[in-house]
């Protein structure tokens, strides 16, 4: 390849004798775990990143829920990130409502708060390790897609024009995704709040609690730790609805910090400050024939409950072992219509819930104060529902549609549950591979896409875990005809599910 100014080449990644290449645009959380995962899985990737190689503090995500540390524990990550993050066992909502989540089933039973850049260093060095193919300083230009594959346009450094050839691409590009708007894909929704302020700052005073946050009247602030004795800040004001080119300075971060949280902490010396606007969004298609949009692309939400970049890694681990099978000739196209099925609902409720946090939390008018003294009071006394809130918020209680007929586990997540020889379940998952759990030995091949263990406990259900940690198929008995064809459907046909 050449640098030389308005060049042109040809790069064709579906040649004789190569595995048709995806290519992944945007190398934010989202882009880095699904090109990591295809790289490991044998897929050659390449990353488009208009940006130069840098990872930027200047990231607005801080926290990792319990659903997203168990997907990267499924890939060896998880123990990483809680050496260099701080656990928060509890959250606390609208200033009263405690929600506990050290009863969270799941080993990670807290979240972690760090800010998004430490996730993205332990992703970024998984991809390279992997082999992926980074691409910065280049901006794709155009999409045309046929039958058989993706023709990517792209410009690089120095004004260079490149042309790719993909079987696949996935948009990882963020709110102004150049993917989604080159397939015409409309995104729909509206700014929620506007003028959100942002600054990285020492303080003088340090806070009471981990994450603090609260709104009194129009003001709201959220203090975050980076744990290199700066904090980041996130405030708001109802009455100051300006431009996000409008000049901030410290001293209207202090006085909002003040207005929502009683005082400023003594907060100086800030390296960095900007205004953004928060918008609720999501695309009413995940997928337009070979293309995908993932992450920020496909979905935008307010900040509350910290579940956007959470969201597009469950996305990104969703769709990359449906890639890898198809790619790699292991499963049928028609898979891949099940990332839609999956992960859209989940990216609406997403929207609802954070949307519903922000609108009670900001409430003014005496009906909405009253609505949320009355489910503040309500998530109170009622174990069952607060349990769901957690679960909607972590990310836990989420399942995915099963076909009718199968077994009330189909579409279910997996615990961590304990294993016969010692291990658990989401290091047998790591690799990428199926995991059938069984009551009773069971030898069914394929190795290399299936690993079989056997429960640790008693228990006489056999469950055919996916991938990302969700049953495929799971039956009360140990069949070993009804096994091998819910193996052969799942892990070497067509299946996302099977009926039992």
């Amino acid at each position: 390849m050449n640098g030389t100014t308005g060049t042109t080449s040809t790069t064709d990644t579906t040649g004789p004798g190569t595995t048709p290449r995806v290519l992944v645009v945007g190398s934010g959380p989202t882009g880095l775990l699904l090109a990591g995962d295809l790289a490991t899985a044998g897929v050659p990737v390449t990353v488009l990143e208009k940006r130069p190689h840098k990872i930027s503090n200047l990231s607005r995500a801080f926290v990792l829920h319990a659903r997203t540390l168990e997907q990267l524990d499924a890939r060896g990550l998880a123990d990483d990130l809680e050496a260099v993050g701080q656990p928060l066992d509890r959250l606390r909502l609208f200033g009263r409502l405690t929600i506990d989540l050290g009863a969270l089933p799941s080993r990670f039973n807290h979240l972690l708060v760090l800010p998004q850049y430490e996730v993205e260093k332990v992703l970024e060095r998984r991809a390279v390790e992997a082999g992926v193919d980074f691409r910065y300083e280049t901006e794709l230009t155009g999409l045309a897609q046929d039958a058989d594959g993706v023709t990517v346009e792209a410009r690089g450094p120095g004004g260079r024009t490149e042309s790719l050839r993909a079987a696949y691409v996935v948009g990882a590009d963020g709110m102004r995704s150049a993917v989604r708007d080159e397939i015409g894909l409309p995104f729909p929704g509206r700014s929620v709040i506007r003028s959100v302020v942002l600054a990285d700052v020492r303080l003088a005073e340090k806070p009471p609690t981990l994450l603090t946050v609260n709104a009194v009247g129009d003001a709201f602030a959220f203090l975050a730790p980076f744990g290199d004795g700066y904090y980041r800040v996130i405030g708001w004001h109802r009455g100051r609805n300006v431009p996000d080119r409008e000049p901030l300075d410290l001293a209207e971060v202090k006085e909002i910090t003040r207005l929502a949280l009683g005082r400023d902490f003594g907060m100086h010396d800030a390296r960095w400050m900007s205004r953004f606007h928060s918008d609720e969004r999501q695309a009413p298609a995940y997928r337009v024939g070979r293309i995908f949009l993932a992450g920020d692309a496909a979905h935008v939400h307010t900040p509350a409950g910290g579940q956007g970049m959470n969201t597009g890694l469950q996305d990104a681990a969703n769709l990359s072992w449906k890639l890898a099978a198809v790619v790699t000739g292991h499963a049928a196209p028609e898979l891949l219509d099940s990332y839609q099925a999956e992960r859209h609902p989940v990216g609406r409720a997403v929207l609802r819930s954070s949307g519903g946090i922000v609108r009670l939390a900001m409430a003014k008018r005496p009906w909405t104060l009253a609505a949320r003294a009355a489910l503040t009071t309500f998530l109170d006394a009622v174990g069952p529902a607060r349990r769901k809130a957690a679960g909607q918020i972590t990310g836990i209680g989420y399942r995915y549609p099963a076909p009718r007929g199968a077994h009330r586990l189909t579409g279910t997540r997996v615990p961590d549950v304990a294993l016969a020889d010692g291990g658990r379940l989401y290091e047998a998952l790591r690799g990428g591979r199926f995991v059938l759990i069984t009551p009773e030995p069971y030898e069914g091949g394929r190795e290399e896409r299936l690993a079989v263990v056997r429960w640790a406990s008693d228990r006489r259900t056999t469950v055919l875990v996916r991938p990302d940690g969700y049953v495929a198929w799971a039956a009360d008995s140990t069949d070993v005809v009804r096994i091998e064809a819910a193996v052969n459907e799942n892990v070497g046909g067509h299946g996302a599910f099977v009926a039992a």
